[in-house]
């Protein structure tokens, strides 16, 4: 049984940098052919993907938050992290790491995760 738990900050200030960690249990992170993913869910919002991270390291990330995103990974602590750079109170949102199959393409790929952590609340206030 894949188990994955979110864990980070849960106050960041307005143009900083929100920092948030996934570990992951019972699966490793470079198995073929999983995707990590990050998705977060806005206060009375749908449910966003962010970006992902890939078995073998590649990462694609959403056009609308590429230019603030990056998802890393430490294989040897079986993690994979999220940075969201210059963050407002539109970012405020659940935060949940997930785990999906990855996709041949990215270009019409829609996130589908077989595996979720609880979320973690992050609120982005002065």
């Amino acid at each position: 049984q894949v188990q994955l738990q979110e864990s980070g900050p849960g106050l960041v200030k307005p143009s900083q940098t929100l920092s948030l960690t996934c570990t992951v249990s019972g699966g490793s992170i470079t198995t073929s052919y999983y995707a990590w993913s990050w998705i977060r869910q806005p206060p009375g919002k749908g449910l966003e993907w962010m970006g992902v991270i890939a078995y073998d390291g590649s990462t694609y990330y959403s056009p609308s938050l590429k230019s603030r995103t990056s998802i890393s990974r430490d294989t040897s602590k079986n993690q994979f992290s999220l940075q969201l750079s210059s963050v407002t109170p539109e970012d405020t949102a659940v935060y949940y790491c997930a785990r999906d199959t990855a996709p041949d393409s990215y270009s019409d790929y829609v996130a589908a995760p077989d595996y979720w952590g609880q979320g973690t609340q992050v609120t982005v206030s002065s």
